[in-house]
């Protein structure tokens, strides 16, 4: 069976460029955001972008418990797309991490929009972050993350302020 596009598509005798979106959005499950854009002579032309991250960077860091000198070394996930800092549970727990309560818990949404499994986070923890010669003190919310030990997100970048290439 033909999906609507394809079916558009065939009975014109054209395999357009939609088409070819059409199937490589079936093909790899990725949701995408269409938009749609005027065009010169008032035309329209759909645009779409992938919610797929298109590169992932990890960063070797050393993640220290405040004024007792022991850490670890541990690869984060830099995303600039999180407006927070992020510690998985599993680790904080782990490593020995003192857990500060928060006053009110913060509902906590998954890239995909669903609620993140672990429920509301409901702790955080002030450590330093050492990368490259540099030391930066702050809070991590702390959440299940999965495999991913840390997040650094905008807060990170803000601090660091990297020159990126």
């Amino acid at each position: 069976m033909a999906w609507p596009r394809e079916a558009k598509a065939q009975q014109s005798g054209t395999w357009s460029g939609e088409l070819e979106s059409a199937v490589r959005e079936r093909e790899s499950g990725m949701p995408t955001k269409r938009k749609s854009i005027a065009r010169e002579g008032g035309s329209q032309k759909e645009v779409r972008r992938t919610f797929k991250m298109l590169r992932e960077i990890w960063l070797n860091i050393r993640v220290e418990k405040i004024n007792m000198h022991e850490g670890v070394m541990i690869k984060a996930l830099l995303d600039s797309g999180v407006t927070g800092m992020f510690m998985d549970r599993q680790m904080a727990a782990r490593h020995g991490f003192k857990l500060q309560r928060l006053e009110r818990p913060l509902m906590v949404k998954n890239v995909n929009g669903t609620v993140n499994s672990g429920g509301a986070i409901t702790h955080q923890v002030e450590c330093n972050i050492f990368y490259k010669g540099y030391m930066e003190r702050m809070w991590m919310d702390v959440c299940d993350l999965g495999k991913t030990e840390v997040i650094l997100g905008m807060p990170w970048l803000a601090a660091y302020n990297p020159e990126i290439n």
